[in-house]
């Protein structure tokens, strides 16, 4: 009888995490550089006296931790990694404008003596952005874009300084008289009374295209909630048929980076702690199986 071929482990498929109190998964990540599994333990030692070398050593605590290191965004990683679910909406066929809220003063947004609404016009024509509305006189205001990254959709637009300004002339605001921003798909309409503005005050709203998909999250309330959650860690199927996953059983991890990078794919990289889960007595499983 021969050696038998060495048990070996190869590549790395897919991370599952799944809900600890339904057991249902929350989706998966796939394209993942890598994914493993540490465990590292001390060894507590008894020295004393003269001598070099320890009298005893004993068991101490064993750290068990799961790193991910990954290349694609689902939303549960926002609910796990960051406390809080997005919110999607699907096939936005009139693209989304929130509404207008004033920023600074309260004159800008008004359903008497400001602009009584913002709406979309030309729905084709809508470009991604946060956008600034600012007074420059009673009746007058210039808008302004977080970015020009999405201003060849529709009509081509272009960034007019560098305090991101969009119009070439002031834009007038009359009593409940429309004032569409050329371009931009969006219509200005001003409030049922006498127009005054109050000039340097501002308003802001948010600009989304025609989309299949609108995903969105805000991180940071003192009620966001991070669950715990079990995992499994699928390894690349090998040649021969072999398979192999580790169930991790009770786990949690904080934070999630997000990285734009020139000319490059984000990657984030996080790490989760696996701890003891008392009803199956265990920290976590591994199972291999060779056809």
């Amino acid at each position: 009888m021969s050696l038998s071929n060495p048990r070996t482990l190869f590549g790395i498929h897919q991370f599952s995490p799944y809900s600890r109190s339904t057991g249902e998964f929350y989706g998966t990540i796939r394209v993942l550089a890598s994914s493993s599994m540490s465990l590292s333990g001390d060894l507590i030692q008894l020295n004393g006296g003269s001598q070099r070398y320890p009298w005893d050593i004993q068991d101490g605590t064993i750290s068990a931790e799961i790193s991910l290191n990954f290349r694609e965004y689902p939303n549960f990683l926002f609910e796990l990694f960051l406390g809080k679910a997005p919110t999607t909406v699907l096939a936005e066929t009139a693209g989304n404008l929130s509404t207008a809220v004033n920023v600074f003063g309260t004159s800008i947004i008004s359903a008497t003596a400001g602009i009584a609404s913002v709406t979309v016009t030309t729905a084709a024509d809508l470009k991604f952005g946060k956008y600034i509305i600012k007074a420059i006189t009673a009746t007058t205001v210039d808008l302004y874009a977080s970015t020009d990254v999405d201003f060849r959709r529709g009509t081509d637009q272009s960034l007019l300084n560098d305090a991101l300004k969009i119009n070439a002339a002031p834009i007038s605001i009359a009593t409940d008289g429309a004032q569409a921003v050329t371009g931009f798909g969006i219509t200005l309409t001003g409030g049922s009374g006498t127009i005054a503005l109050v000039a340097g005050q501002t308003a802001e709203f948010y600009v989304s295209p025609i989309s299949l998909e609108r995903t969105e999250v805000t991180i940071g309330s003192s009620s966001d909630v991070f669950p715990e959650f079990g995992a499994i860690i699928i390894g690349e199927q090998k040649g021969g048929g072999e398979l192999v996953d580790i169930e991790v059983f009770r786990c949690k991890a904080l934070g999630l980076p997000l990285n734009f990078n020139e000319k490059a794919f984000s990657e984030a990289e996080v790490t989760a702690q696996a701890f003891f889960d008392s009803a199956k007595n265990a920290v976590f499983k591994v199972r291999y199986v060779r056809p």
